[in-house]
């Protein structure tokens, strides 16, 4: 069985794990990187539908969500979306922002992607691809990990492995089991940033239209959310950004068993009493309800409003303004860009990152319980994780360094 020293292992070769590689590096410890799968950032690839929004420039705490959201801004502000353009720009790679969401300026997730394997090249930052830990231990001189085929030793460990969100990318929650063998607690794990189920009847003929609307969201018949923004009817559900932004309220109703409806305006331009002057006005001229309804929502949304054969203006507006929908949960995690849930943050060293269960253990990325909104937020969360975790972890192997010389 082959054996393997390193000073700091990182577990998992996604962003964050990623990130905490280079700054552990560039803090002057020596780091390796397990990676389970055959390469390394294939999530980034397919975040933001191929072009990767590497962060967003317009940052406020509620952009950050789980049970201890203020701990998640006060780790964002240790190194902010400022400090993610600098190290993007010392590694070389071009950016843009369109509005406030900043991307690669090729438009494309492979040059983030190369850019950070490119960074790990000149490093010197040994990759060990197919690498899947079977258990690690805690040790008195650090941590002992087991492979199939591996033994690893390291000082410090940092845990980065993703959560289930988007499987085919390589998250298996492989973490989770890892982290709770080490003595930690798991935050249920649901969907979020994810397609949300609708009951059939309510959108049959809907698949395909598209439009800026906004969604509100009522658990238990009590006001949960409300988002503006694109919302995209589908044979199962609703889908669309603003949908996306929702969705992991609906994960956690639907998973307490709780009652869950949602209310879609479908004319964001017109308030209510405007919209009833003026299908009151269509009236008066005796156009079918059906030519009222052209042009003013989707053809198909007009034929479905029109079949409920409510003739009435201020029932009209209601089903314009409140067109109802009853939920009954979201898609899998094969179909969500990010999870909700993980090691609470309760258990984390806000400064450091490291784990107040066991000492020399740090985490980073969607193993926590923080999950971003749409827009580069969950991206952000992986850098400023992954760096704080990084040189947290190499300040400390150093230090400790250091004392054992001097004795």
């Amino acid at each position: 069985m082959e054996k393997i020293r390193h000073e700091i292992m990182v577990v998992g070769g996604g962003a964050s794990g990623i990130m905490a590689a280079i700054a552990a590096k560039m803090a002057g410890a020596d780091v390796a990187i397990l990676e389970h799968t055959d390469k390394i950032g294939k999530k980034l690839l397919v975040t933001g539908n191929g072009r990767c929004n590497i962060t967003n420039l317009l940052q406020k705490p509620e952009y950050y969500r789980g049970h201890n959201p203020e701990k998640a801004w006060d780790i964002i502000t240790h190194f902010t979306e400022k400090d993610t353009m600098l190290f993007f720009k010392e590694l070389g790679l071009l950016m843009k922002a369109k509005g406030n969401y900043v991307y690669p300026y090729s438009n494309q997730a492979y040059s983030v992607v190369n850019s950070l394997k490119a960074a790990l090249r000149r490093f010197s930052i040994p990759i060990y691809y197919r690498t899947n830990l079977i258990k690690i231990e805690k040790k008195t001189q650090g941590f002992y990990g087991v492979t199939e085929k591996k033994h690893f030793y390291a000082e410090k460990v940092i845990l980065a492995t993703g959560s289930k969100a988007a499987e085919k990318t390589g998250s298996d929650g492989s973490g989770y089991a890892l982290a709770k063998e080490l003595g930690h607690t798991i935050v249920p794990v649901l969907p979020a940033l994810v397609q949300v189920l609708v009951m059939e009847k309510e959108i049959e003929g809907l698949a395909g239209v598209r439009m800026d609307g906004s969604i509100t969201l009522y658990i238990e018949d009590k006001e949960k959310a409300f988002e503006k923004g694109e919302i995209q009817f589908t044979e199962y559900g609703i889908s669309g950004i603003a949908v996306f932004q929702v969705s992991r309220f609906v994960s956690e109703a639907w998973d307490e068993g709780k009652a869950i409806r949602a209310e879609l305006d479908l004319c964001l331009e017109m308030e209510e009493g405007e919209l009833k002057s003026w299908i009151e006005e269509q009236q008066e001229k005796e156009n079918s309800l059906l030519d009222i309804l052209t042009g003013l929502v989707n053809d198909k949304l007009a034929r479905k409003i029109a079949l409920s054969e409510e003739r009435m203006a201020d029932r009209l507006v209601k089903k314009i303004k409140h067109f109802p929908i009853t939920i009954l949960g979201t898609k899998g995690f094969a179909d969500c860009q990010v999870c909700m849930g993980g090691v609470p943050l309760t258990e984390v060293k806000g400064d450091t990152m490291e784990s107040l269960i066991i000492d020399g253990l740090y985490f980073a990325g969607e193993l926590l319980d923080v999950d971003g909104i749409c827009g580069g937020y969950n991206l952000q969360w992986a850098w400023s994780s992954g760096w704080l975790a990084g040189a947290s972890a190499a300040a400390n192997a150093i230090l400790q360094k250091g004392e054992g010389r001097k004795e």
